[in-house]
């Protein structure tokens, strides 16, 4: 039976055992392991200091074959030899040596493992060495560390004042090869009768002023005898770029397309044109996107880049542009009539031209009316489109009433209800003399409404008016070569 301190008798009688306690056990366990851990570094720890003169005994120890006479005068001339060559030597003061029948031993301290390592790369050298025990050790001195730092920094600042006056020249010839260079680069004759518009001048302004700047840097350097290191300064610099070129590859691709755009100039000021479905008056080209105003006077940006790869169509770029209207007439029509008197009806509008000719065919063959396409060319500078294409229909309808074609609407025919029933009404028709084609095409263009292109010239305003708000942020030029 368990008591509270842990002890119980068997059913014999036998004297009490005591037994852990789970949580005690558990404990006990974990200091085990931590014991076992701090064990393991300490180990790891000594095997580390040990390390080093272990491996120096290992490495660089003398070849070849090994006398057989002993000579304590050798010994002794070996050691006086491996002294005289460490006084020489900074760094080991404090190595003794000993040499017995040829075995070197080192002892003392070094300032780091390179230096204990190199000396049995020294001793070994010395003739008649047998080989090496060197346990000489890393020293723990502060003072001695530190020793070679501050002699190295100031033997190289003794060298950079020695090669300030050097350094200042090198500067100088920076300073004049990058001033000509910003000279020759404002210049604006020459950039700006070679370049096709402002915006490439200035890149090629900006192209002399990094050619002048990478010059001076390999004069200065050539000067100070460091031209290796240009080299390390263009490879990081090409990294870098590199690097950044794909952070940005979207901003140097509409750059480049700017630039094309530029050259190219697929369009004017004040062109109508249609780019990714945006229609409108174009306003500018800048470094960054094609500005346009559409026809509710919003402005739309759309990006080089964008306007570089799409289908571009411009309406402007001629003089002459056609229109299209569609007309209906009911199946039972005289379609030969039909077509001639909507090409009289066009042909006979004043603001369309004789050249290119009007035309007419049928387009296709609706539910209830046949589908008629009327075409006819305008001068688009001088008339408006929509206006134009809103009078031709509106005098299509009109001869087409007065000729008495019918153009029907959609009809639908309920199936099912009265079918079988005889009709006891039949439909009265009334038959009258039809007017002639030429007489419809008189009365229906008796009154031509106005058609000029008031609404266009008022978008032309707006966009000079833009234009001259910001006449210097635009790659377009009117006088530019076209496409």
């Amino acid at each position: 039976m368990w008591t509270s301190n842990c002890l119980f008798q068997d059913r014999k009688g036998r004297s009490p055992t005591t037994f852990l306690n789970p949580k005690d056990l558990s404990r006990m366990v974990l200091v085990m392991g931590l014991i076992f851990r701090i064990l393991f570094l300490i180990n790891f720890c000594v095997l580390s200091v040990l390390c080093t003169p272990l491996q120096a005994q290992s490495l660089d120890q003398p070849t070849g074959t090994i006398a057989v006479e002993d000579s304590a005068a050798q010994d002794a001339a070996i050691a006086n030899r491996i002294r005289e060559i460490l006084i020489e030597l900074d760094g080991y003061e404090d190595v003794t040596v000993t040499v017995n029948s040829g075995i070197v031993t080192l002892r003392g301290t070094a300032l780091d493992g390179p230096a204990v390592i190199r000396l049995n790369e020294i001793a070994g050298r010395v003739e008649g060495v047998v080989t090496i025990e060197n346990r000489v050790q890393e020293t723990t001195d502060v003072a001695r560390r530190l020793d070679p730092a501050w002699d190295r920094f100031r033997a190289r600042s003794e060298q950079f004042i020695n090669y300030l006056p050097l350094l200042g020249v090198a500067i100088a010839a920076f300073a004049i090869v990058v001033t000509v260079g910003f000279l020759i680069a404002r210049m604006r004759r020459p950039w700006d009768r070679i370049a096709p518009n402002a915006f490439i001048a200035d890149i090629y302004r900006q192209v002399i002023r990094i050619a002048f700047m990478l010059g001076g840097l390999v004069i200065a350097l050539d000067i100070l005898g460091a031209t290796a290191l240009l080299s390390t300064i263009l490879g990081a610099a090409g990294i870098i770029g590199l690097a950044i070129g794909f952070a940005v590859r979207d901003t140097v691709e509409n750059f480049i397309a700017s630039v094309m755009l530029s050259i190219r100039q697929p369009f004017r000021p004040n062109d109508q044109v249609e780019i990714e479905g945006d229609i409108g008056k174009v306003i500018r080209l800048t470094s960054r996107a094609t500005i346009l105003l559409s026809f509710d006077g919003n402005h739309i940006r759309i990006p080089n880049a964008t306007v570089f790869k799409s289908r571009i169509v411009n309406y402007s770029r001629n003089d002459e542009r056609r229109f299209t209207i569609s007309l209906g007439v009911a199946y039972d029509t005289d379609l030969a009539r039909a077509q001639d008197l909507a090409l009289q009806t066009v042909t006979s509008l004043p603001f369309v031209i004789a050249e290119p000719a009007p035309a007419v065919w049928i387009e296709d063959l609706g539910d209830s009316a046949v589908i008629l396409n009327v075409a006819g060319w305008i001068r688009q500078h001088e008339t408006s489109y929509l206006k134009a294409r809103s009078e031709a229909w509106r005098m299509c309808l009109a001869a087409f009433d007065h000729a008495g074609i019918v153009m029907p609407e959609t009809t639908l025919r309920v199936v099912g209800i009265g079918d079988g029933q005889p009709s006891d009404v039949a439909p009265q028709t009334t038959s009258r003399p039809l007017p002639s084609n030429a007489a419809a095409v008189a009365v229906a263009t008796a009154a031509v409404g106005d058609v000029e292109a008031a609404m266009d010239k008022e978008l032309e305003r707006i966009v000079a008016s833009e234009r001259a708000e910001k006449r210097d942020d635009d790659l377009l030029m009117k006088d530019a070569l076209e496409e």
